[in-house]
């Protein structure tokens, strides 16, 4: 019951500034031993997916701590695995404020962030202070391009990225599906994302050979992918043998939107508005993959049935962002707890 009160002060506030208070008040929870103020017990849901050991299928999606500064305090909320992130090799500021908007009558969440974030390195150092990987806690990374790199040259941010973080990550996501970096989704493309993909694995093999250990690696792609699209994606995931897919980012539609306030700001939409249209090319994507390798779904997970249909459609894990800020952490155990009760009956 605690939630809603602190969301009714946070949503009285700019949505950025309400973002960094609330990130920081569970850092201070947590430091000072009170987390459980705000968590209730997550039901154990062990799961294997890329090779990882899951204590539950129920993850943080990329975006909400893009540094990795509050990596502890998240992690007593009951994740079963984080990802932090999108991370560029080099600092930047993204895009101008204003660029976050709540639409609170649709449950939904317009950004035009831009990859805001510190550098790989700063994010590097906030990993290693951490305590939740030092105690094995699955930590994905999620990696990107800098807005000044021309996108002929992206490749090279990426392999930059996973380079340095490939020793600190359990697993790496590569974004290259965000709306609000330019040209960005033209990496989605046939000879692109071949050539991406390509690079990428030559690289993972080699790191795994340096570091004696394999870390597996995910692409995260757009939900405003057609059929045709979305079937060569899949059929290039196989031919260079990445690891998983998430599925998916934000949209560009604003079906169910366009009246409502802040409806029309530029940007990825996400939240309840994305649910079914990320849940479709989910579903689609699984059929087209047939079981070669494993989803991570996430768009519009704001309960437990929520969760439990990503899975029906064919996702092994889920991640949420929109979702907690509207539900705060209450939907972290609420989804465990459908997802454990679902699994349990089809084991």
């Amino acid at each position: 019951m605690l939630y809603p009160l602190i969301r009714k002060f946070f949503f009285a506030l700019d949505p950025e500034t309400a973002h960094g208070l609330g990130m920081s008040g569970i850092s201070l929870l947590n430091a000072s031993g009170l987390a459980g103020l705000l968590a209730k017990p997550v039901a154990p849901c062990p799961v294997e997916v890329m090779g990882l050991k899951f204590p539950n299928p129920v993850g943080l999606a990329a975006g909400l701590d893009k540094n990795g500064d509050y990596i502890d305090g998240l992690a007593r909320l009951g994740f079963g695995f984080l990802e932090i992130g999108t991370i560029t090799p080099r600092p930047q500021d993204g895009n101008p404020k204003p660029r976050l908007f709540r639409l609170p009558d649709a449950q939904g969440i317009i950004n035009r962030m831009g990859f805001n974030n510190a550098g790989v390195d700063k994010l590097l150092e906030n990993v290693r202070a951490a305590e939740f990987p030092k105690k094995g806690g699955i930590l994905g990374i999620n990696i990107g391009k800098n807005a000044t790199t021309p996108i002929d040259k992206a490749a090279d941010d990426y392999l930059i990225c996973l380079e340095k973080v490939y020793g600190d990550a359990s697993y790496v996501a590569v974004n290259i599906s965000s709306p609000n970096t330019k040209n960005l989704r033209e990496l989605q493309k046939d000879d692109a994302l071949d050539d991406l993909l390509a690079q990428l694995k030559a690289r993972q093999e080699q790191l795994a050979d340096k570091h004696g250990k394999y870390v597996p690696m995910a692409l995260k792609i757009a939900p405003d992918l057609d059929d045709t699209q979305i079937t060569a994606i899949a059929d290039a995931l196989r031919r260079h043998r990445i690891d998983g897919v998430i599925a998916t980012n934000t949209t560009l539609s604003r079906d169910g939107v366009e009246n409502l306030p802040n409806g029309q700001e530029t940007g990825g939409l996400s939240g309840a508005p994305v649910f079914r249209k990320s849940t479709d090319v989910q579903k689609k994507l699984a059929t087209a993959l047939a079981g070669e390798l494993p989803i991570i779904g996430v768009g519009g997970i704001l309960g437990g049935e929520d969760a439990a249909e990503k899975i029906r459609a064919g996702a092994s894990l889920v991640q949420f962002y929109s979702g907690f800020i509207y539900r705060g952490p209450d939907l972290v155990s609420e989804v465990a707890a459908t997802l454990a009760t679902m699994l349990k009956k089809t084991a």
